[in-house]
């Protein structure tokens, strides 16, 4: 009986402690960081220096390419944009706006991103695409902004 108590109480404190964790509110970098869906991404934000821009006071919108939309691109692509931390960060900055925008909100036309490129934003009923891009969950809610997963790495235009 004694042991059954020490168990319970023992896992009683892990699910009260995993909750709190689970419930403390979090920035879209630390949201990314904690998505195991988005752990390339994350790795990449990292290696460009963006999560403490992430962590900032925001507001973002995060287009966010989950790990298999990066299995896609082209293994030269990403070999690129490993060695090139501006191209590296230029594309990320590609998947994100200044300002929250949730998919409700979503108006059809082009939005400017952070990089300086527009991106087309696009809704038709739930479907919200941008680019080429499909939203396929959205609106994950951080303290400093959102984020909508996407299954498409976007790479901006060239800059002329």
């Amino acid at each position: 009986m004694f042991h059954r108590r020490v168990l319970f109480v023992a896992l009683a404190a892990t699910l009260v402690s995993g909750c709190a964790s689970m419930s403390s509110p979090k920035s879209v970098a630390d949201t990314i960081a904690a998505t195991p869906s988005l752990s390339t991404l994350n790795g990449l934000i990292v290696k460009a220096g963006l999560t403490p821009t992430l962590q900032g006071s925001g507001p973002f919108t995060v287009f966010a390419p989950t790990n298999d939309a990066f299995k896609a691109v082209p293994a030269k692509t990403m070999d690129a944009l490993a060695k090139d931390p501006a191209m590296l960060r230029n594309v990320l900055t590609y998947h994100v706006l200044a300002g929250k925008v949730m998919s409700g909100d979503v108006k059809n036309g082009p939005v400017k991103t952070v990089n300086g490129a527009s991106v087309a934003l696009a809704k038709a009923g739930d479907f919200v695409t941008v680019e080429e891009s499909m939203v396929q969950t959205a609106n994950i809610v951080a303290t400093n902004g959102v984020i909508h997963t996407v299954d498409r790495v976007m790479i901006p235009p060239v800059k002329k």
